[in-house]
């Protein structure tokens, strides 16, 4: 019965001793063995090193980002001062609106009268300045009119100086061109002489005409009206 005893307090002790000494290897190895602690070392200076690269990584990218919505910033900024895509710099860039006081369309014909005699003529335009090119004449609206006429895109301004035309006016024909004026709507050329447009053509049907300002001669403001 004692040496029953004896043997497995024994035994006993040994487990103990086993036990202390895998515990000692177990919390005890950075300290008790420099292989370990030098590895270990080795691990937590790389997962530092990698988090000074991520950190060096993400900062990079930050920085990359800060540039790149800079120059964005500064692109928008160049866009809005000299892009063509600017709404301002559209609008500087329109065409200018007319600032007509009466626009219509009428059928044209065309005269020169300097007082010559040639091809009938009675006398100087009544307007009392000379015939000349851009001088037009209407059977109704004030002396010294400025007006627009347009045709195919191609468009003179000059103004009233003459009465005109006489009967033709009952029957539509509210304006009459100088030569040079009625030759330039046809096809943008001159005519072949101060009495002659050079074309077949007598009458223009659709002219535009516009009254930029109306003169203070004789006549009336408003739409034309016949002569007589």
């Amino acid at each position: 019965m004692q040496q029953r005893v004896a043997l497995i307090s024994t035994a006993l002790a040994g487990v103990l001793v086993t036990g202390v000494a895998v515990g000692s290897a177990a919390h005890g190895a950075p300290e008790d063995n420099p292989a370990a602690h030098k590895f270990t070392g080795q691990v937590t200076g790389q997962q530092v090193t990698g988090h000074q690269l991520t950190g060096q990584q993400l900062t990079g990218h930050q920085l990359k980002g800060q540039k790149t919505t800079e120059q964005q910033v500064n692109g928008q900024q160049a866009t809005g001062q000299h892009g063509a895509k600017s709404p301002r710099h559209m609008t500087g860039k329109a065409a200018p609106k007319s600032h007509a006081v009466l626009a219509g369309k009428t059928t044209a014909s065309y005269f020169w009268d300097d007082g010559s005699g040639v091809n009938g003529d009675t006398g100087a335009p009544a307007g009392g300045k000379p015939m000349q090119k851009g001088l037009f004449a209407s059977p109704s609206w004030p002396m010294h009119t400025k007006v627009k006429v347009t045709y195919k895109d191609r468009s003179v301004t000059g103004f009233v100086g003459d009465r005109g035309p006489g009967e033709p006016s009952h029957r539509g024909v509210m304006l009459d061109l100088d030569t040079y004026t009625f030759r330039h709507l046809v096809d943008g050329k001159k005519p072949n002489s101060k009495y002659d447009t050079g074309t077949s053509a007598g009458h223009l049907k659709g002219v535009k005409y516009e009254v930029l300002s109306w003169g203070h001669g004789a006549g009336k403001k408003g739409a034309p009206k016949p002569l007589g």
